[in-house]
């Protein structure tokens, strides 16, 4: 066990006016399981950059282990195990280094091969295969996979893999950034139970219950400052909300009080100038002098109590977040049922993708489209929203039914705001008016969508949708990379209008609050 001191830590980006950090201060221990959060923009991955000594910054960062990254580049047309024992360590390299040590058979070639070979056993080089297959089955990962190349594998194994591998190196503290994004639900529940046998990361996750099965601590990015907190994301909402209350409260009682001490200053100060006015002809002006000053003196009483009452509501409600209701431009069609699946099989290379499926989309449902990774359910999304797709069975869609879609994909958004705005026939203004509701801050306004990050770019495909008027909303994975608070606001926002939609997300809470109906997809056997 060690811990990890950060102290006066302050760092700003080239291109921004404002530090992200300023002396901020905090410590962390090397045994627990961090829960980072924080809304988006806030600095969360910046932070883990700056762990890993990525940028320069002031003040210090003190720490004994080292620090690694997930998720993160590997060599893809290797065979899946030689991808993992070299990301635990260099066994590859010092394999053949060993093997030239031998040949050579000299006096510094032994030695050489002594200080290599004693490398090797301290990474567990002779047992690393049994040690993967071990880790891999907690993940429900076949031992097949890592006869195969990389770049076969699904996204949701390469996931599972790469945390394996780093866990398995030695002396190292993860950083782990996202990694649900992915998964399914169930591969959202196995990673959790690994992670929750483990010990010695900071997490960034969005997803509520995933951090509530996992997390012993809270590290979090306020508004004001950064604050951890031992617990799970539960506790530490629950503490959140009940420090706020307080401090509402606490800035309400402050407020009657600051504007009762006004009016009687004022009332001190009124009384003293008709005090010093009545001097005038008066018999004893020593004595209406002496009044005067007293009355004075009692003003600055009352000027000084209002002035630290003042400072004390300064401090009050800077942590308060700014939770705005949002309104989506939902439009009723004129018949009950918008669009039909029937028997729907879609096909890639000849093979199909999933079992027949078949269901109604009547006006007021939000289906969820379920089912494990790669049954198809974005093929199904991309189907339904117009993309020219190979597929069997039939799709009835309503006569000038209009659809508004949010794709699982942001690589394609660059350029400038107004461009995006022009170029998707929305209103610019109402367009800002939700992203500012959406916590987004004015200079990122001013970027290149390119440039902004994974949790921004969905926000500005969501304001996106809620700019535009629809029958039906088609959402496939909105909220990846998103807040938190974020992710409360737009629940709020559909169980008040109740649009119809089709969506795919693999937050458990969020399908469980706003789902009417699910349906679930399943692979063909050739799929599996």
């Amino acid at each position: 066990m060690s811990v990890i001191n950060i102290t006066n830590l302050t760092f700003s980006y080239d291109t921004h006016y404002e530090n992200i950090f300023e002396n901020t201060s905090f410590t962390i221990d090397t045994d627990w399981k961090l829960g980072f959060i924080g809304r988006n923009g806030r600095g969360k991955t910046t932070l883990l950059n700056l762990l890993q000594g990525k940028y320069e910054y002031k003040g210090n960062i003190v720490s004994s282990v080292s620090f690694d990254y997930f998720p993160f580049e590997v060599e893809q047309d290797q065979l899946t195990l030689e991808v993992i024992r070299n990301v635990i360590a260099p066994f590859s390299q010092w394999e053949e280094e060993m093997e030239l040590c031998l040949k050579k058979n000299t006096g510094a070639s032994l030695e050489q091969y002594g200080i290599l070979l004693d490398a090797y056993m301290q990474h567990d080089g002779y047992t690393i295969k049994e040690l993967i297959i071990k880790e891999i089955s907690k993940l429900k990962v076949d031992e097949e996979v890592l006869n195969r190349p990389f770049y076969t594998l699904s996204n949701g194994e390469r996931t599972k893999l790469l945390l394996v591998a780093l866990f398995l190196k030695k002396n190292n503290f993860l950083l782990i950034d996202e990694p649900t994004n992915h998964l399914d639900i169930e591969g959202r529940q196995i990673v959790a139970e690994y992670l929750k046998s483990k010990k010695g990361f900071i997490l960034v996750s969005h997803d509520r219950l995933f951090l509530d099965q996992i997390i012993d601590h809270v590290l979090c990015i306020n508004r004001h400052n950064i604050e951890v907190q031992q617990g799970n994301y539960s506790s530490w909402k629950l503490n959140k909300d009940r420090n706020d209350q307080y401090e509402l409260g606490e800035n309400e009682k402050l407020k009657k009080e600051i504007g009762r001490l006004n009016a009687a200053s004022m009332r001190n100060e009124n009384w003293s100038d008709q005090i010093e006015k009545s001097k005038i002809g008066a018999a004893d002006k020593g004595f209406v002098g002496h009044k005067s000053a007293k009355m004075m003196k009692r003003a600055k009483v009352i000027e000084k109590r209002q002035d630290k009452m003042i400072e004390e509501k300064k401090q009050l409600l800077k942590n308060i977040e700014q939770v705005h209701t949002l309104k989506v431009h939902c439009m009723d069609y004129v018949k009950p049922v918008l669009a039909e699946v029937q028997d729907v099989v879609i096909q890639y290379d000849g093979k199909a993708v999933s079992k027949p499926i078949s269901f109604n989309i009547k006006q007021g449902d939000r289906i969820a489209l379920k089912g494990s990774n790669g049954c198809g359910k974005s093929s199904l999304i991309k189907l339904l929203v117009g993309e020219e797709l190979i597929y069997s069975g039939k799709l009835l869609k309503g006569s000038k039914l209009k659809i508004s879609y949010v794709p699982q994909d942001t690589s394609f958004l660059k350029g400038s705001m107004r461009d995006f705005v022009r170029e998707s026939g929305i209103d610019e203004s109402l367009f800002k008016a939700i992203l500012r509701k959406l916590d987004f801050t004015r200079q990122a306004f001013d970027k290149d969508l390119s440039e902004l990050s994974g949790g921004q770019k969905k926000k500005v495909l969501i304001a996106r949708s809620l700019c535009e008027q629809a029958h039906l909303y088609v959402w496939d994975e909105p909220l990846n990379f998103i807040d938190i608070l974020s992710r409360t606001q737009i629940e709020e926002l559909i169980m008040q209008y109740k649009p119809t939609m089709v969506f795919v997300e693999h937050d458990r809470l969020f399908v469980e609050t706003i789902a009417t109906n699910c349906i679930c997809i399943e692979k063909t056997a050739s799929v599996q």
